[in-house]
C-alpha cells in the first residue's frame, strides 16, 4: 500500500466536496445545523456514506478499468438509462454553477457592500479568462484554499467551544426528525454523485485497491471532522437560517481580524467550484457539438447568470435538496450493484 498516494487521493476527495456551499456554511445549515442535535447525528450518517460509498465507487472503478464516470454510469444504470442520467447530471451542474454565481454575488453584497450583480459579473469575467488561458493556476489555488478553509473551520469550532452557551446550543433539537435523517443521505448522495467525475479516473490511475480504500477512508473521515467542526460553530449563531454566508458572520464575531482573509478564501472556493463545473459541462457539450470552448462557456454562464439573480439562500435551499433527493437513486443503485 502506498500511503503517499492514499493521502493524495483523500485530498482530492475532500477538495472536490468542500465546495462553495460548504465554505459559506449555508449548505451545512440547510442539510444539518437547522435541525440542532439531530443535524449532528445526520453528519455522522453522511460521514459513513462518504467512507462506504466513496470507497465502493473507487474500487468498482478499478475493477471496471473505467476511464471516466460515463463507464461507471453504464455499469450502474445500464446503457439505455445512462444518456438520461448524463443529461440530469448536466442540469445539476448548471444548477450548482448558478448557486455558486449567486453565492459570489452574496459575498460582494453582504460583506463588501457592493451590488450582487457586480460580484456575479466579475466572477463570470474571470471564469472566461481562465477558460481561455487554462487551469494550471486553479490546481494551485485549490491546494492552497482547501487546507486554509479546513484550518479556519477547526479554529472557529475551538473559539465556539469557549462560548458560555456552547453545550446548550449543541444539545438543542434532540427530538427525532425524519427529515434530518433523509437529508443526511441526500447530502451524501448529492456530493458523491458530483465527485465521480474526479474520483473515478483518480482511483483508476492509482490502480491498487488497498491504497484507494485507505484514501477513501481518510477522505471520508476528514470530511466528517470538518462538517462536525462547522456544525458546532454554526449552531452558536442565533437565527442561523437568515444569513447568506453564516460562516463569515461567525468569523466576524469570533475572530474579526481574520474576517477579510476568510472572505477571500470563501470567494476562492466559489471561483474554483465555478471553473470545475464549467470545464465538466464544456467537455460534455464538446463531445456532442463542435463549438469553440469559449462560446460553450459563454452559453453556460449566460444561463447560470439569469438563474443566479434569484436570492442565494433561496436558490441553494431549493436546488440542493432537490438534487440530493434525485441523487439518492444513484446511491441506492450503487448499493445494489
Amino acid at each position: 500500500m502506498d500511503w503517499k498516494k492514499s493521502f493524495q487521493l483523500a485530498s482530492v476527495y475532500v477538495g472536490t466536496i468542500v465546495g462553495a456551499g460548504f465554505a459559506t456554511g449555508k449548505e451545512i445549515v440547510e442539510f444539518f445545523s437547522q435541525y440542532g442535535f439531530m443535524g449532528l447525528m445526520g453528519i455522522i450518517i453522511s460521514g459513513l456514506c462518504f467512507i462506504g460509498f466513496g470507497v465502493k465507487i473507487m474500487i468498482l472503478s478499478i475493477r471496471l478499468h473505467a476511464k471516466s464516470f460515463h463507464q461507471l454510469n453504464v455499469h450502474i444504470f445500464g446503457s439505455y438509462a445512462t444518456p438520461i442520467i448524463n443529461v440530469i447530471m448536466c442540469v445539476m451542474l448548471i444548477g450548482v454553477t448558478s448557486v455558486m454565481l449567486s453565492g459570489a454575488g452574496s459575498v460582494f453584497q453582504e460583506h463588501l457592500q457592493l451590488p450582487k450583480v457586480t460580484g456575479i459579473l466579475i466572477t463570470i469575467f474571470l471564469a472566461l479568462i481562465v477558460l481561455i488561458v487554462g487551469t494550471r493556476g486553479l490546481v494551485f489555488v485549490n491546494t492552497l484554499v482547501v487546507p486554509i478553509l479546513i484550518c479556519f473551520s477547526l479554529l472557529l469550532a475551538y473559539l465556539s467551544f469557549q462560548l458560555p452557551d456552547f453545550g446548550k446550543n449543541v444539545l438543542e433539537g434532540t427530538e427525532f426528525q425524519w427529515r434530518a435523517v433523509i437529508n443526511s443521505f441526500a447530502y451524501a448522495a448529492f456530493n458523491i454523485s458530483l465527485t465521480t467525475a474526479v474520483i473515478v479516473p483518480a482511483a483508476v490511475e492509482i490502480g491498487d485497491e488497498r491504497t484507494v480504500k485507505m484514501g477513501g477512508v481518510l477522505g471520508g473521515l476528514a470530511l466528517t471532522i470538518v462538517l462536525i467542526a462547522s456544525h458546532l460553530t454554526l449552531v452558536q449563531l442565533p437565527l442561523l437560517t437568515s444569513y447568506q454566508i453564516p460562516m463569515a458572520v461567525m468569523m466576524n464575531e469570533l475572530a474579526h481580524y481574520l474576517h477579510f482573509l476568510f472572505i477571500i478564501v470563501i470567494y476562492g472556493e466559489i471561483f474554483t467550484s465555478v471553473i470545475g463545473n464549467i470545464y465538466g459541462l464544456e467537455r460534455f457539450v464538446k463531445k456532442k457539438l463542435s463549438i469553440h470552448s469559449l462560446f460553450i462557456g459563454i452559453g453556460i454562464l449566460s444561463i447560470a447568470f439569469f438563474i443566479s439573480q434569484i436570492d442565494y439562500g433561496t436558490l441553494l435551499s431549493v436546488l440542493y435538496p432537490l438534487f440530493g433527493y434525485i441523487s439518492l437513486i444513484f446511491l441506492l443503485l450503487l448499493f445494489v450493484r
